[in-house]
C-alpha cells in the first residue's frame, strides 16, 4: 500500500504572502515568513485560527492582538519554529506588545487587492520574537490552486494512492481545501509544524510506503522521513540549500510526482 502526503502553501496551491513589517510599517510581498523565522532569535510563526475575511477584518481596528486573542478567545498554533515552544509562551510575549488589530487588516487586505483567496491558505498569523517580546510581523496569505493539482490527485486516486494533507495551515482553510479536492478530512492534518509533519509520516509508515511533497524548510524532517522525499519547485521561490538536500527527488511540476517510483 502506497500514501502520499502533501504539504499545501507553495505545494498545492501558489500561494501569494504580504508581511506587513512593523518596525518599518511597509508591506513586503517577496519574503519568506519560514526564512524571517530562521533568520532569527527565537521566533515563532504563528497561525491565527480563525477567518480573516469574516472575523479580523470586520474586528475593532484599535485594539491590541493580545486584548483581541484574550477577549474573543480566539484559538492560536505555532505552525513553525526552530525551537520547542509552547502556547502559553507565545502570550506572555505579546501580552504588553501594542500592536493592533489593523496592522493585520492592513496585510488582508493586500492579499484580497491581488485577488487570492484567503480560505484556502494559511490565514492571517504574526511572527513573534519570544527573545524581544514582541511581535515583529503580521502576516496573511491566500492561494490559488495550481491548475495540475485536480489532474494529479484523480491519477493518484485511480493507483489507489492514499492522499494525505500535512500543512502549517489553519484548519477551516484546508477543510476547504479538502472538500474541493474530495478528500476525506480525517486524511488532513492541520497546523502541522516540522515535527509534527515528521511524526505523522512516521506513524503513516506503519502502513504505507509514503511519498512526502513539499516546498520549504517547515518540510525538511518530513522529507527525511519519507520513504520518498519530492521537493516541489513550482512556488518559484527561493528554496534553501538544506531543503535540496533533505530530498530524494526535485521536481518543478506537481504533475512530475506521478513518473516518481516508490
Amino acid at each position: 500500500m502506497k500514501a502520499v502526503v502533501f504539504d499545501n502553501s507553495g505545494t498545492l496551491i501558489e500561494r501569494f504572502r504580504a508581511l506587513k513589517d512593523l518596525k518599518t510599517g511597509s508591506i513586503i510581498e517577496d519574503m519568506s515568513s519560514i526564512d524571517i523565522v530562521d533568520n532569527g532569535v527565537k521566533r515563532a510563526l504563528v497561525v491565527l485560527q480563525t477567518n480573516p475575511s469574516k472575523c479580523i477584518i470586520n474586528a475593532r481596528p484599535d485594539q491590541t492582538i493580545y486584548e483581541f486573542i484574550k477577549r474573543n478567545k480566539i484559538d492560536f498554533d505555532i505552525s513553525y519554529s526552530e525551537d520547542y515552544i509552547k502556547k502559553e509562551e507565545i502570550l506572555e510575549a505579546i501580552k504588553e506588545d501594542k500592536t493592533m488589530i489593523s496592522d493585520i487588516q492592513d496585510s488582508i487586505r493586500a492579499v484580497i487587492d491581488k485577488k487570492y483567496n484567503v480560505q484556502i491558505c494559511s490565514g492571517s498569523g504574526l511572527i513573534v520574537s519570544l527573545k524581544k517580546k514582541k511581535i515583529e510581523f503580521t502576516i496573511t496569505a491566500g492561494g490559488k490552486i495550481f491548475k495540475e493539482v485536480p489532474e494529479v490527485i484523480d491519477e493518484l486516486k485511480k493507483r489507489r494512492i492514499e492522499i494525505f494533507i500535512a500543512s502549517g495551515d489553519r484548519k477551516e482553510s484546508l477543510k476547504e481545501l479538502a472538500s474541493f479536492l474530495n478528500l476525506p478530512k480525517e486524511n488532513v492534518f492541520d497546523t502541522a509544524d516540522s515535527w509534527k509533519k515528521m511524526m505523522i509520516i512516521k506513524k503513516l509508515k506503519n502502513k504505507y510506503k509514503v511519498m512526502m511533497v513539499g516546498n520549504s524548510a517547515n518540510d525538511i524532517l518530513a522529507l527525511k522521513e519519507a520513504d520518498v522525499g519530492v521537493l516541489t519547485l513550482q512556488q518559484k521561490e527561493k528554496t534553501p540549500q538544506k531543503v535540496y538536500d533533505a530530498a530524494d527527488v526535485v521536481v518543478g511540476n506537481i504533475k512530475e510526482i506521478l513518473d516518481v517510483e516508490f
